[in-house]
C-alpha cells in the first residue's frame, strides 16, 4: 500500500511585483498552514518521503509543516524544480518516479496540477483545493509507478478547521 499526501502552497501575494516564483507566502497563508500542520501532525507513522517545488512560496510552506511535525525524523526532504508545475501529466510523472521503497510520498505543490491529480486519482470530487490545503490518498499496491484510482483518505482545508 502507498500513500500520497498533496499539500499546496500557503497563500501568496500577486500585488508583490516579482516573479512568480520568487513569490513569498503571507501573514495569512502562515496561520492557516499553521492551522492544517497542527490538525495533521499525527498522520504520519512510517518513513516519509517529501518532494517540494523549489518555488519560494512552496519551501516557505513546507518549512511551516516540518516545523510543527518535528518530532519526525524519520521524513527526508527535497527540493525540485520539476514540481514547479501546474500540469497534471507532468506531476503524474513526478508522483510515479517515487522510489517504491517509500511507503509514504508528501508534496508541496501548486494547483491547478494537485486538484486535477486528487480528481483524477482520488474517489472524492474537490473542486478545488486551496491554498493550504492536505489531501492524503491511498494506493493498493507496492509500486508507484502503477497506481491507478485511489481512495481519498485525509482531507484537511483551512476553512473547516
Amino acid at each position: 500500500m502507498k500513500k500520497l499526501t498533496l499539500i499546496r502552497h500557503a497563500k501568496s501575494s500577486w500585488n508583490n511585483p516579482i516573479n512568480d516564483f520568487k513569490r513569498p507566502i503571507i501573514e495569512e497563508g502562515i496561520q492557516k498552514t499553521i492551522k492544517v500542520a497542527t490538525e495533521s501532525k499525527n498522520l504520519f507513522n512510517d518513513k516519509s518521503l517529501i518532494w517540494v517545488s523549489s518555488a519560494e512560496r512552496t519551501k516557505q510552506t513546507a518549512k511551516l509543516f516540518l516545523s510543527i511535525w518535528d518530532e519526525n525524523s524519520e521524513m527526508q526532504i527535497q527540493f525540485k524544480d520539476d514540481l514547479y508545475t501546474f500540469d497534471l501529466n507532468q506531476f503524474e510523472k513526478i508522483v510515479k518516479s517515487c522510489p517504491n521503497v517509500y511507503k509514504n510520498l508528501i508534496l508541496f505543490g501548486h494547483n491547478s496540477a494537485i486538484t486535477d491529480f486528487v480528481n483524477k486519482f482520488g474517489d472524492i470530487f474537490i473542486d478545488n483545493v486551496p491554498t493550504s490545503g492536505y489531501v492524503s490518498i491511498i494506493f493498493e499496491g507496492d509500486d508507484w509507478n502503477k497506481i491507478n484510482k485511489g481512495k481519498t483518505d485525509k482531507i484537511i482545508f483551512p476553512r473547516d478547521i
